[in-house]
């Protein structure tokens, strides 16, 4: 009798304990991502104005528009929208590369990094996407690394002066193709006003977004929402493999979620994705990035 009641007794008590245990678990917090969308992809027809209020009513908080445009349009937009200033993409870095052969050319990407530098203050936003060169035929590797770094430190005392971050992106420039070699980029620069703008789907060419994103970790300013599927690549061409939705492709978005949330990854997630042609594809992206956000 006596080891019945204890029996009982020990089993009402895990009970209670089980039940006070759910009860007292504490719900995950949602992450500390705001979703913005790069107006390049943001074709929906109008003017700027009524673009970013498409995408403002769709669901996004924030635009990354490009330098050199019109600053009191880009204000003004901005201001009646509501929308913030996510980013500003540098509108010079693929025609003017940093890394050209011709010293003027060269010359001419910089001052690209410096408006861009000044818009992106004028806007409020806190980076800028820099494409940081190309690698060629005619401009080797070596050559193209020594004139990047030499361009981008240039840039680093305006850059700090105003306290808007320059971010380098990972896009197919045959140049920095590991996050190995993004990493010791940074650190050769050598100073934290100069990160990362992490391209997620630019990396499945020829890498996994999380491994970069471990080793990248705190270097992170911003990162760029996109899908991309190897097969379709594998099957149909290399830039077929950007013609699939969002969550539709081969990202692993638990293990990329799981990576940013190691890295203490706060802030914008940019779309840089297909869909913003129309109010509904605006809307079917917000959602994805909904879905994926709370993985």
């Amino acid at each position: 009798m006596s080891t019945r009641r204890q029996f009982i007794s020990t089993a009402v008590a895990a009970s209670a304990a089980s039940a006070f245990g759910q009860q007292a678990a504490p719900a995950k917090a949602p992450r500390q991502l705001k979703k913005a969308i790069m107006l390049g992809t943001l074709s929906i027809k109008g003017t700027l104005q009524e673009k970013l209020k498409a995408a403002k009513d769709a669901g996004y908080e924030g635009v990354e528009p490009n330098g050199g445009m019109n600053n009191q349009e880009v204000l003004d937009a901005l201001g009646t929208t509501g929308l913030e200033a996510a980013s500003v993409c540098c509108h010079t870095h693929w025609k003017q590369t940093l890394t050209d052969n011709d010293e003027k050319i060269r010359e001419e990407g910089l001052q690209g990094v410096l408006t861009t530098l000044r818009d992106a203050k004028a806007y409020g936003a806190a980076s800028i996407l820099v494409v940081p060169g190309t690698v060629s035929e005619t401009v080797p590797y070596d050559v193209a690394w020594e004139r990047s770094i030499t361009q981008i430190k240039k840039a680093v005392p305006l850059a700090k002066e105003l306290g808007v971050h320059i971010s380098i992106e990972n896009v197919w420039n045959n140049f920095i193709l590991s996050p190995l070699e993004a990493v010791r980029f940074l650190d050769e620069i050598g100073d934290p006003i100069v990160g990362w703008h992490f391209d997620i789907g630019n990396v499945l060419r020829y890498g996994w977004p999380e491994q970069w994103i471990k080793v990248l970790g705190k270097r992170i300013n911003r990162i760029h929402v996109k899908e991309f599927d190897i097969e379709k690549m594998k099957k149909e061409g290399l830039y077929k493999g950007f013609d699939c939705d969002l969550t539709e492709g081969s990202n692993n978005w638990p293990a990329i979620m799981k990576a940013l949330d190691t890295a203490g990854y706060t802030g914008w997630a940019i779309s840089e994705q297909r869909g913003g042609q129309i109010f509904t594809g605006l809307q079917k992206l917000t959602a994805a990035m909904d879905k994926i956000i709370a993985m």
